[in-house]
């Protein structure tokens, strides 16, 4: 007799972590506890004919995928968080298009109307205005590493940005803020890893 109970747990676990999600993530998606997805992960129940439909339209693959022990091309499975990198990607990049949209219509409009000609700077300050974007969908995606990096690229840019602003050849002492920034920024890197890791391993 098919232990569907274990097939269909492995199956969750597999696209779960494909993607990845937590469970409490991927319990927040279904609307139901992480509790129930535990138990469907462990075996203990299975979920009913409609959150399987839920589940495989999450994942974008079949109801009878999720029932199949073996997925001799595996394509689909493999072809998931591919699909979801290319689509955030396609979201972060298109948000800070929009950013450079505006500096450039503010870059022409004030270009037209008035006789500053420092207009340039539209486009230095959107450099930090970008790294906040993403830092924020790094958060909620939980890029991890990266989030470090567009932080790191969001200090120097914001001092860049003030340096050139103010235009004082004095100014570039604020730079030296910087390096106890980023030594800040390297360590907690290191330290936020490590608790990444031991939250995997508890799930």
């Amino acid at each position: 007799m098919t232990d569907y109970k274990r097939i269909i747990a492995n199956n969750i676990i597999e696209l779960r972590k494909a993607v990845p999600f937590t469970q409490a993530e991927l319990a927040e998606r279904l609307n139901y506890s992480d509790k129930a997805v535990s138990k469907w992960e462990r075996g203990e129940s299975i979920p009913d004919v409609i959150v399987l439909k839920q589940i495989a339209d999450l994942f974008g693959v079949t109801v009878d995928y999720l029932l199949e022990e073996v997925h001799p091309l595996n394509a689909t499975m493999q072809s998931v968080p591919r699909q979801i990198k290319k689509n955030r990607l396609i979201v972060a990049s298109l948000s800070c298009m929009l950013v450079f949209l505006v500096a450039t219509v503010l870059f022409v409009t004030l270009g037209l109307t008035t006789d500053f000609h420092r207009l340039w700077l539209a486009y230095v300050y959107c450099v930090p205005v970008c790294s906040i974007i993403l830092i924020v969908f790094c958060s909620i995606w939980r890029g991890g590493k990266l989030n470090y990096l567009f932080i790191s690229i969001l200090v120097w840019s914001v001092l860049a940005s003030i340096y050139l602003t103010v235009g004082n050849y004095q100014s570039w002492l604020i730079f030296v803020i910087g390096v106890p920034g980023q030594i800040i920024i390297l360590l907690w890197s290191g330290f936020g890893a490590r608790i990444f890791k031991k939250e995997k391993k508890t799930k």
